[in-house]
């Protein structure tokens, strides 16, 4: 038990390993499974490749299958018996890479789950593999964790607010669209440079879709095309900057290859050439240390997805 001085006297607070608030195994079964999902969601916002997210999975789903019991409820005792024992033989490779996945994990429960699920089940989230356990030649899980929709949402009003006075109104309003629509539909800042007005597909689905031609591949196997729901509001994201922004920059909306995001710099034949991606990375980094100073040195385009 742990005691807290006040003034003069003692104040006794309550362990927080003390068990409160109990819920039925159907719902805590669904809440790892929520959790989990945000763990692949968090990862795939960090611009992460499919197989490396998938196999952070399967590592975890066969850490949990052999404790038989979700994964925050694993202690240091568990990890020694886990890969002292049962990977003891494996390569070192498979080792290495298990440790991280759970240590990756972890680092997520403690961000974003470590008040609810001690509220649920009263465990203390806190990462089995330490110094003492922790395979030899592993490195630290860098898990980018993009910023709360709170924090999105208010570098996006400041940023749009800075739209009325800024000096050069397009090239700011094509900055903001591009961040916004990354943040919206989860694009890496080379697939938005690359897009063209006529990928745009208004008349697919609810919203309309984004052709991305030019998606990254996995494991260097070239660029993989795939399309992308308009959702979260980018569609009407898009269509103000078409109708209101892109303009300033190209007036032929039919021109073949007019890119979606134009530079201020032109083709001989007078047309505007593509948006390069330090021109969008720049415009974010400068709207962050503006809008949302805590993350100025750390947001990038794909945490922000």
């Amino acid at each position: 038990m742990k005691v807290r001085g006040l003034g003069l006297g003692l104040a006794a607070v309550r362990d927080l390993r003390e068990f409160r608030d109990p819920v039925s195994a159907e719902e805590l079964e669904q809440f790892e499974t929520d959790v989990l999902a945000g763990f692949v969601l968090a990862r795939a916002s960090a611009g992460l490749a499919d197989g490396t997210i998938r196999g952070d999975v399967g590592h975890l789903d066969q850490m949990r299958a052999w404790l038989g019991r979700p994964l925050w409820d694993m202690e240091p005792a568990d990890a020694d018996g886990y890969f002292g024992k049962v990977l003891r033989e494996s390569p070192s490779g498979t080792r290495l890479a298990r440790a991280q996945a759970l240590t990756t994990y972890f680092l997520f429960l403690e961000l974003r789950h470590k008040v609810e699920i001690h509220r649920m089940t009263g465990q203390v989230v806190e990462c089995p593999i330490d110094e003492m356990n922790r395979p030899r030649g592993s490195k630290d899980a860098a898990l980018r964790i993009p910023p709360t929709d709170p924090e999105v949402k208010t570098l996006f009003t400041g940023w749009g607010g800075e739209l009325v006075t800024c000096r050069k109104f397009a090239p700011t309003a094509r900055n903001y669209t591009a961040s916004k629509l990354m943040s919206q539909v989860g694009l890496r800042v080379r697939e938005a440079c690359k897009l063209d007005l006529v990928d745009i597909k208004w008349e697919l689905g609810r919203f309309g879709k984004l052709h991305v031609r030019h998606g990254k591949g996995a494991r260097g196997s070239g660029p993989r095309e795939r399309m992308v729901p308009l959702i979260n509001g980018a569609d009407r994201t898009l269509r103000w900057f078409i109708e209101d922004v892109w303009g300033q920059f190209d007036d032929d909306h039919t021109r073949s290859g007019a890119p979606l995001f134009p530079s201020e710099r032109k083709n001989s034949d007078g047309s505007s050439r593509r948006v390069g991606d330090d021109a969008l990375r720049n415009g974010l980094a400068a709207a962050a240390k503006a809008h949302l100073p805590a993350w100025a040195d750390t947001l990038t385009p794909h945490v922000a997805g």
